[in-house]
């Protein structure tokens, strides 16, 4: 069956549109269909960050108004064929994605893909509400930041209370997936602890992102981490959490600091 699946934030700048692209990349390397889908109209990044940028013709608006229809906007991907891109406009604002046009390319998407991931502009204003509306289940990527950890917290008011399972009672399925951890910052104080953030959030742990150069790398090459640094930390890290996405029990590994040096101790906790 279908999963709608949004990747969401409260604050900019947390690596979203990183995580939806190594997601995606992640979940299609393992033999699902994928579409990734970029709400973020106006700004368009995530065609930057899949290296598809010179391959957009026509995009999300151009189908929800009826220029296009979703074959010829669609963008597949040439180094993983299950995985696909409909890339937001560039040129037009957030007024321009409408209930109904959106209903209707979730709808045939689902249709065609296993997974829909919509990756959310950052916020709470239109572009994100018309992201998260559809989803069967929600990513919040947050940073261990106090000021992200509240933002994201409003976020998940917003996902159990304006989404279309919130209008009909029920509950949405929700994870946290911690990005740019640094554990020689977390264990100084600088950042909040791993059990400081999911106290506050109280969702399940998807994973933990450490803070990385090859993500970075990645994405100024225009391919998701998973692709581009496959032996990466973060690449293994974005991978078991995408394996846990689609329904494996794994635990998820915290790295902590020890000594002065980077040691990869291991706390369980099963998401």
């Amino acid at each position: 069956m279908s999963k709608v699946l949004v990747v969401t934030s409260g604050k900019g700048g947390v690596g979203k549109t990183t995580t939806t692209a190594a997601l995606g990349a992640a979940l299609a390397q393992n033999g699902q269909s994928v579409v990734l889908v970029d709400f973020d109209v106006g700004l368009r990044n995530l065609d930057l960050v899949m290296g598809a940028e010179r391959r957009v013709v026509f995009d999300l608006i151009n189908v929800i108004q009826g220029d296009a229809n979703l074959a010829q906007a669609l963008i597949k991907d040439k180094r993983v064929p299950s995985l696909s891109l409909l890339p937001a406009s560039q040129t037009r604002d957030k007024d321009a994605l409408t209930a109904e046009g959106v209903a209707k390319v979730i709808e045939e998407l689902r249709k065609k893909f296993d997974w829909v991931i919509c990756d959310s502009p950052a916020g709470i204003e239109r572009g994100a509400q018309m992201a998260m509306y559809h989803a069967d289940m929600a990513v919040i990527v947050t940073n261990p930041e106090v000021s992200s950890v509240r933002d994201s917290d409003r976020i998940i008011g917003m996902l159990d209370s304006t989404t279309e399972k919130a209008k009909k009672g029920e509950k949405m399925e929700k994870h946290l997936l911690l990005t740019r951890y640094d554990p020689q910052r977390a264990s100084r104080g600088d950042m909040l602890g791993t059990d400081d953030v999911l106290e506050i959030l109280s969702i399940p742990l998807l994973g933990i992102i450490p803070e990385s150069g090859d993500v970075l790398r990645a994405s100024n090459v225009g391919a998701p981490v998973t692709i581009a640094e496959p032996e990466s930390a973060a690449a293994r890290a974005y991978n078991d959490a995408a394996r846990r996405l689609a329904g494996e029990k794994l635990e998820v590994t915290i790295p902590t600091e020890r000594k002065g040096l980077f040691d990869w101790l291991f706390k369980r906790r099963v998401s």
